[in-house]
């Protein structure tokens, strides 16, 4: 009876931390700028950007929401300030980033839209409820600004 009640809590913690570790949103720097000044809560930033659907095999699928005129956006930045108005995983994954930088963010949906759909099937733009999340981001600076501010010291 012990060791059997000791697998089941084992199970139990397991179970815990596989979902915990689901949650977690990934950053994947693809052009650091470890000079660079980190992206903080305390101020708006510039971004270009392209969200995708990141399928369950790991392909992905466009959402139809991008800022990149390759992706059929408009080219001009997009504007934000971490915590503010988006979704949790956005923040928690610029805010492993530094001005300038380009990453990708996986966000599972329990870090983003959830089970709701977002835009429309056959609209602009669509996502359909519990996707798992891909941003291509680029760190353009501080709103306002001509580029990336350097890390004061940091280094």
């Amino acid at each position: 009876v012990y060791l059997a009640t000791m697998f089941h809590r084992l199970v139990l913690v397991a179970a815990v931390l596989a979902w915990a570790h689901a949650a977690d949103v990934k950053v994947d720097i693809t052009d650091a700028k470890p000079e660079n000044a980190p992206v903080t809560t305390a101020s708006s930033y510039d971004a270009m950007v392209t969200l995708s659907i990141e399928n369950e095999d790991g392909s992905t699928t466009p959402s139809g929401w991008s800022t990149r005129k390759e992706h059929n956006g408009n080219g001009r930045p997009f504007s934000f300030t971490p915590g503010k108005n988006l979704i949790v995983g956005w923040t928690e994954g610029v805010l492993k980033m530094r001005e300038g930088e380009r990453a990708l963010i996986h966000v599972p949906p329990e870090k983003g839209y959830g089970s709701s759909e977002q835009g429309s099937k056959g609209g602009a733009w669509h996502i359909p409820g519990g996707s798992n999340l891909l941003f291509d981001i680029e760190i353009l600076g501080k709103s306002g600004a001509s580029g990336p501010a350097k890390a004061k010291g940091e280094l």
